[in-house]
């Protein structure tokens, strides 16, 4: 009698432990299918709150609320085995207090199983960090462009073009890290400054519009997969989905007008 052996997730100890060494490949994913497919080749896969923009056609991801997360949470654990899956904790859900933060968290991961949540900002979440890591909370950290304080920040502005805010940038990471995040990621920075950040602390950094250097990449899986009319500068297509999507619904049209679809082998008798 064969048995087959158990498929084991990554876990946050695993993905800290590749600093430095063979670089940490993540996607984003919102729904189960798509994280089917992301889960054979990503270490980690971000639920990130950037769905509310690519899914529900948001402006900006500061609507997104805590319920919708866990929603699409809980559909992307469901479709993996392998990767770690993190879970992104929405405006509004974390910077209060840390012990609002740690109600909110111990919601995320027990309602969807996740293994980790990311949280954005710098030394001003070094303190909710710690409180969440020393109750058993694992973090991912965020700096850099920090899409929910794009009102402030005066929209999706690259970060470190002025090398005299290359300072506050490295303190952010020192914090986060020093504060018990096991990955950050570093989104919308100079090639210079993220290359520098990666050597300066000891944890993972993964690039989005960053530096090649950092210890590992992250994309919007819709961006890379040419599904959205507009994407970053920074973005390599690797796909061509949306025009794809487009003609094979045109096709589609076109067959239920002239009474031509279903075939005669897709009909059952």
């Amino acid at each position: 009698m064969s048995t087959q052996a158990k498929i084991r997730r990554n876990t946050v100890p695993q993905i800290a432990a590749r600093k430095g060494g063979e670089p940490i490949v993540s996607l984003t994913s919102y729904h189960a299918h798509t994280a089917a497919i992301v889960d054979k080749y990503a270490d980690f896969i971000l639920v990130g709150d950037s769905l509310g923009m690519v899914m529900h056609g948001m402006e900006s991801t500061v609507g997104v609320p805590l319920d919708l997360m866990i929603m699409h949470g809980k559909a992307v654990v469901r479709g993996t085995q392998k990767a770690l899956i993190v879970v992104d904790m929405p405006f509004g859900t974390y910077e209060e207090s840390p012990a609002v933060a740690f109600r909110n968290a111990a919601k995320i991961m027990k309602e969807t199983g996740c293994g980790a949540v990311k949280l954005e900002g710098g030394k001003r979440m070094a303190e909710t960090i710690h409180f969440l890591v020393e109750r058993g909370i694992p973090v991912m950290a965020h700096i850099g462009l920090t899409p929910q304080s794009s009102h402030v920040m005066g929209g999706f502005k690259t970060q470190g073009r002025d090398e005299d805010s290359w300072a506050a940038h490295e303190e952010d990471a020192k914090a986060v890290s020093e504060a018990g995040a096991f990955a950050i990621v570093l989104e919308g920075m100079v090639e210079p400054l993220a290359a520098r950040i990666t050597k300066q602390i000891d944890i993972p950094t993964i690039g989005i519009g960053a530096s090649a250097e950092c210890d590992g990449q992250i994309l919007v899986l819709e961006d890379m997969l040419g599904l959205n009319e507009w994407t970053p500068k920074f973005v390599k297509v690797y796909g061509d989905l949306g025009p794809a999507i487009e003609r094979a619904v045109e096709q589609y049209a076109e067959e239920v007008k002239d009474r031509s679809f279903p075939g005669e082998d897709q009909v059952y008798r």
